[in-house]
């Protein structure tokens, strides 16, 4: 199958310009990628961002398979001597997986069944008589076909009617009408298995549930999907067969068909309908369903991960890092600017051992001795405590104390990664150091955990696995490619994800650091083992060499364009050192003289923004947040008062808000503003601090709801 034609079905289904479609392809098969081509190849690409650009790739490759596909089903025809010039125009003409299946059914390999068994027993002939609909003698006809294995006309007669149901079951026309059916009329029910209903308490809201499928939203999809899985609800959908039966009817029964051929096509489409048809597609559409909720569910799990990677750091500060518990005790590590570990204890201020004066004895001379500037206490459990307690400890100096989500930190530090970082640490203390860092920097840290393990997304475990881990993947290297990384400091679990390099260079840069020192010139890494012109092209814009040899470095100019900024600075008459941060010196830019073939008005704007801000870090920086005073527990809690909190995660249908206690407080989508809100991510953000109204408590369920609704 030709590129062009290819090209032609990704340019019917997106809105988006031919030439920027054809041209980000070519970028792609070159080796580019996604994040270099947005930044990069504006030019070329008509702008186009990220988002854009991923969905012409997954097209491409969606139909670079199809075609694959269709040439393996064209072949497989060919083989049996039953390829028409109709039917390979057909299959050639169609982009759609389901109708390419349909047209596909009937050649192929089957397992034994009822039609085939009728058919080793010499019915076929019988079933085409019923299939032409004239024959008005059929009992006589069918009396011809008796044998041994089929010792009764009623025998004979079934057999026909499975292989007539088969053919009605695999013709495409058929199936069409039947999948329009379930579009339009298909029906979501679940109930509860009686036996396991004590177990199945949590899927209470899904006892007795019916809702339109093409309607029902992804969490209850996914939720209805997995209780059934469980073997909590019986999960059905319901269609209107009648309808369906009746257009199948109109489809294969001619007006002036006999009498006696009608009466057998009759009973053969309703047997169709209903033992093969609609199981048929009820499988196809359980995976629609299936698939389209995982879309859903995937999408505001990368965006929710975008913001925690994108969440902003505190920078180079001395850390103590709190990893609080009640029995086993509170791990308490300190680091210095650079992260390094330099003492660690553990302290028992809660209950059993409530050694409280001890414990804050203990870090207020922790924090003196090491000059900590930052306390970052885990958010699990004893987390609120132990943030009660730090804040009530009165430090010579202004200690800031931050709530961090601590997430997925048991499972980096029993990791081999956190193994080889700290070999002579337990769990405890790595996981304290993890907590820490996160504080430090996010991004750094947390590429080091399976995003699956940060807790921001519902049903992780249900949804495709692949197609989260490849989201999830895109989704990491975007964020690290949009801050800008210090090619001088960056770990090597961070210098993968640039784009361009992965594992094995990260590597090689890391080693070649430690053994040729700090790099000084970005065009340095080409010296690095195994970085090729390709790998440097797509990496060495999104790094930064800070107080390095060429100022430039430290920009996100890419170093092709370098000699175009030199031009320009000389043509300004000033030195590129002096240009930098210094908007008045090229404001006058006259952009149209420095516009060429590769370089457009796009790419000297991205230019002149970058030399505005050298070293911005898009992030910002972390500031600390106090809590609502006085609530500790969720007795505590009353409706109608107000509470500060922090966004911790985001569906389709709410947020839900650390409010400073053990229980999240859930702000519906229907509470997120005085109008209508499709999707809350339209009115709040991860990490983003509000001031919400509680409009319900359940302490028995533990449930908190919220309101940002003005009153």
């Amino acid at each position: 199958m030709s590129k062009d034609i290819i090209l032609e079905q990704i340019i019917k289904r997106l809105d988006v310009e031919p030439r920027s479609i054809k041209n980000t392809i070519s970028l792609i098969e070159d080796g580019a990628t996604i994040p270099f081509i947005a930044r990069y190849r504006k030019e070329a690409t008509g702008s186009l961002d990220e988002v854009a650009i991923a969905d012409i790739s997954k097209l491409w490759n969606t139909f670079q398979e199809l075609s694959k596909r269709k040439k393996y089903i064209l072949d497989q025809i060919q083989e049996q001597g039953k390829l028409t010039t109709s039917l390979s125009a057909k299959i050639d003409a169609c982009w759609d997986v389901s109708t390419i299946e349909d047209l596909y059914l009937p050649y192929k390999k089957k397992r034994k069944t009822k039609a085939s068994v009728a058919k080793e027993r010499g019915l076929e002939p019988l079933a085409t008589l019923i299939m032409d609909q004239r024959e008005e003698q059929l009992m006589a006809k069918a009396k011809q076909f008796l044998t041994s294995e089929v010792p009764t006309i009623e025998d004979a007669l079934e057999g026909a009617r499975h292989i007539i149901a088969e053919l009605v079951n695999e013709q495409a026309q058929a199936r069409e009408m039947a999948r329009k059916c379930f579009e339009k009329t298909a029906v979501l029910n679940a109930a509860v298995v009686k036996k396991k209903k004590e177990e199945a308490l949590k899927y209470k809201d899904y006892f007795n549930y019916r809702e339109s499928a093409i309607k029902a939203p992804a969490h209850r999809v996914l939720a209805i999907f997995r209780a059934e899985k469980e073997g909590l609800l019986r999960v059905h959908i319901d269609i209107d067969t009648d309808d369906l039966n009746y257009r199948l009817h109109q489809f294969f029964i001619q007006r002036q068909s006999s009498r006696s051929c009608r009466k057998q096509l009759e009973v053969a489409i309703e047997d169709s309908l209903h033992r093969l048809l609609k199981p048929s597609l009820d499988t196809e559409f359980r995976k629609r369903y299936k698939d389209a909720a995982d879309s859903e569910a995937i999408a505001v799990f990368s965006e929710n991960l975008k913001q925690l990677l994108l969440a902003p750091p505190l920078g180079t500060k001395a850390i103590m890092g709190i990893d609080p518990g009640f029995r086993t005790g509170c791990k308490v590590v300190c680091l210095t600017k650079t992260g390094d570990l330099v003492h660690n204890t553990t302290i028992y201020p809660h209950p059993p051992q409530a050694k409280v004066e001890e414990a804050q004895a203990e870090i207020s001379r922790l924090v003196k001795k090491y000059a900590i500037e930052a306390i970052a206490i885990g958010n699990g459990t004893a987390g609120k405590e132990s943030y009660g307690l730090i804040k009530a400890i009165p430090f010579e100096k202004n200690i800031d104390v931050f709530m961090v989500n601590e997430a997925g930190a048991s499972i980096y530090s029993a990791s081999e990664l956190a193994r080889e970082e700290f070999p002579d640490q337990d769990v405890t203390v790595r996981g304290a150091i993890s907590i820490a860092r996160r504080l430090m920097d996010p991004l750094s840290e947390l590429v080091k955990i399976d995003p699956k393990s940060i807790g921001v997304g519902q049903y992780q475990h249900d949804v495709n696995q692949s197609k989260l881990k490849e989201d999830l993947s895109q989704c990491v290297v975007s964020a690290v490619n949009a801050v800008g990384i210090n090619l001088n400091t960056a770990s090597e679990h961070v210098l993968q994800y640039v784009s361009g390099l992965g594992p094995v260079l990260a590597k090689n840069i890391v080693a070649y650091r430690s053994e040729q020192g700090s790099f000084k010139k970005i065009i340095h890494l080409k010296k690095v083992p195994r970085m090729g012109p390709k790998a440097f092209e797509q990496s060495a814009g999104f790094l930064r060499i800070r107080n390095g040899d060429d100022p430039l470095d430290n920009t996100g100019v890419h170093p092709e364009r370098y000699a175009l900024v030199k031009q320009i600075a000389k043509d300004l008459q000033l030195d590129v050192t002096k240009m930098i941060a210094n908007k008045e010196a090229y404001s006058g830019i006259q952009f149209s003289k420095y516009v060429t073939k590769d370089v457009g008005l796009p790419t000297l704007k991205d230019i002149v923004k970058e030399l505005d801000k050298p070293g911005l870090d898009i992030r910002g920086k972390a500031a600390a947040f106090e809590f609502t005073a006085g609530v500790r527990t969720i007795e505590d809690i009353r409706p109608g008062m107000f509470v500060k909190g922090i966004i911790n995660n985001i569906t389709k249908f709410g947020a839900f808000v650390d409010i400073g206690i053990k229980e999240a407080g859930l702000i519906h989508v229907s509470q997120m503003a005085n109008r209508f809100v499709k999707d809350p991510m339209e009115i709040v953000k991860l990490n983003q601090e509000v001031s919400a109204k509680v409009i319900e408590v359940d302490i028995a369920r533990k449930r908190i709801s919220l309101s940002l609704k003005e009153t």
